[in-house]
């Protein structure tokens, strides 16, 4: 089989498959690229024709997870004091509100992550439930908290699921 007749059967369910996957185009479209290039490269390892659909998704797959175990960032622990300047306390807008107010489940999960910066697996462990259930407490946190955002603070998700725009809350502003 060649990259030409893989291109031609499978591109475009693959780069929504990516796409679905990630909800950021730009990174999608360098995943999709990359993906490509492996198949391209690992094109003799591809023994029987028929399962050809599954190999290129399982390489489209482990791509995404590359993708994501380069992404995560581990933020250091930070707190802001009473004697702090009130343009830093401004910088975080509710953010410390936001977290604290997640229900437990969620913020457990959250701060052993981002704040404490524990790998997933750790916090599995540390919390006697399955990975699956680490990324899924995640995601609905950040959901939550997105959700927080735009509705007190007046940020906007962008098209590619962030947050943009500027402070305009009443408790940031007091």
């Amino acid at each position: 089989m060649e990259t030409q007749k893989i291109w031609n059967n499978f591109n475009e369910e693959l780069y929504f498959f990516i796409l679905k996957k990630l909800k950021n185009k730009n990174a999608a479209q360098d995943i999709f690229q990359n993906t490509f290039l492996k198949i391209h490269k690992n094109i003799p390892q591809l023994k029987d024709e028929e399962k050809a659909r599954a190999w290129v998704f399982q390489i489209a797959r482990n791509e995404v997870n590359n993708y994501f175990r380069e992404e995560s960032v581990y933020v250091e622990k930070f707190h802001i004091t009473k004697e702090a300047a009130p343009q830093q306390q401004k910088h975080f807008c509710c953010f410390d509100k936001f977290i604290n107010e997640l229900p437990q489940i969620y913020g457990e999960v959250i701060e052993l992550v981002y704040i404490e910066g524990k790998k997933q697996k750790e916090v599995a462990t540390h919390l006697s439930i399955s990975l699956e259930n680490v990324k899924a407490r995640i995601r609905r946190a950040k959901s939550i908290l997105k959700k927080r955002f735009n509705e007190c603070c007046k940020y906007e998700i962008d098209k590619n699921g962030d947050l943009t725009g500027e402070s305009n809350c009443a408790i940031c502003e007091s």
